[in-house]
């Protein structure tokens, strides 16, 4: 009886481990979800998104046709896509941009120097976020 094995492009697993260590470096940055359970837009993260958010995205024009006065403008996205990924606050557009990891810093929110002169968001707000996201997004 002869097995037969199949043989990993070295090229491939190395892309592969590279991935998988960049993906945990970005997530060690991250701040730890919260530990409160049962959160919801309403309750939870309006009030964050009232004090942080909603002065730049809400209106007739909000930036990036973003509306973060709503759940479903959240859930929505902006004009580049979804922000939030339900069950995945890591792999989620918003909590990269409040923690700071993006690549661009163009993308850090609120905006680092902003007019309005509006703070960023603690490690604990962002951790109620990444909570939320994992609980579902409700």
């Amino acid at each position: 009886m002869t097995t037969k094995t199949t043989k990993f492009p070295l090229a491939v697993l190395a892309a592969a481990m590279s991935f998988a260590l960049t993906a945990s470096a970005d997530d060690a940055k991250l701040p730890p979800a919260s530990t409160k359970t049962g959160l919801t837009y309403d309750t939870d993260m309006k009030p964050i998104f009232d004090v942080s958010c909603v002065k730049c995205h809400s209106g007739d024009k909000p930036k990036a046709h973003l509306h973060m006065d709503t759940l479903d403008g959240v859930l929505k996205g902006t004009k580049e896509g979804k922000i939030v990924i339900p069950g995945d606050s890591a792999n989620s557009q918003i909590i990269k941009a409040v923690a700071h990891t993006t690549e661009d810093e163009d993308d850090y929110m609120p905006p680092p120097k902003n007019k309005a002169g509006i703070a960023q968001l603690t490690p604990d707000q962002i951790g109620l976020i990444r909570a939320w996201i994992d609980q579902g997004a409700k």
